[in-house]
């Protein structure tokens, strides 16, 4: 008599098909994890790629930047050199003409105050003095030289006559041929005389 044990058979045909079934959601599950895995270390290098592309461009643009700022403190550095040697030349020229000025002035003053009848035999400066001797016909003359003199900045105020003179006319044969005139000697001070003319005498 042949038996046969249905019961054993199914269990064994259920076990294996258990078995079959978490054997693919195992396989499912590391499938996934892959593919995960995969996708986090794409995003993650495609992140840093576009990271560095970033920092690439923030650097070629802080070159250029980093060029230009030296093109403008190379422009900067040449005005700044011209601007010292303009400078220097510019005080040059000021020096030179302060060493002229008070002079020409001075000059020009002494030659517009003196009134008619009068003129000059002698100038000298001293440091900051000066001393203007000369001849009047008039003492009203000698008075309005003073007067002009004083009359501008050139010179410091007052103006002092130190010594005044007659002096007889020319004679001819015993005879008188002119007027008397006035020997006078006047002083005065400067303003504003530059230090390289104070230390001469005209």
């Amino acid at each position: 008599m042949i038996r046969i044990n249905l019961l054993g058979g199914e269990k064994q045909k259920t076990a294996r098909g258990v078995r079959f079934d978490v054997g693919q959601q195992l396989t499912a599950m590391c499938s996934l994890l892959v593919v995960a895995a995969a996708c986090g270390v794409g995003y993650w290098y495609w992140s840093l790629s576009t990271e560095d592309a970033r920092l690439n461009a923030q650097i070629a643009s802080s070159k250029i930047e980093v060029t230009r700022l030296e093109s403008l403190l190379a422009e900067v550095k040449i005005f700044e050199d011209r601007r010292a040697i303009l400078q220097q030349r510019v005080n040059l020229i000021e020096r030179l003409r302060q060493g002229q000025t008070v002079p020409v002035q001075l000059l020009d003053h002494v030659s517009r105050s003196m009134p008619d009848m009068l003129w000059l035999t002698d100038l000298k400066q001293d440091g900051t003095g000066l001393t203007l001797e000369g001849k009047s016909t008039t003492l009203i003359g000698l008075s309005d030289f003073v007067g002009n003199l004083g009359a501008n900045a050139v010179l410091q105020k007052p103006i002092e006559i130190v010594d005044s003179q007659v002096e007889g006319g020319d004679t001819v044969r015993g005879q008188k041929q002119g007027p008397d005139l006035i020997h006078f000697k006047v002083k005065a001070s400067l303003n504003g005389l530059p230090e390289d003319t104070k230390k001469g005498k005209h």
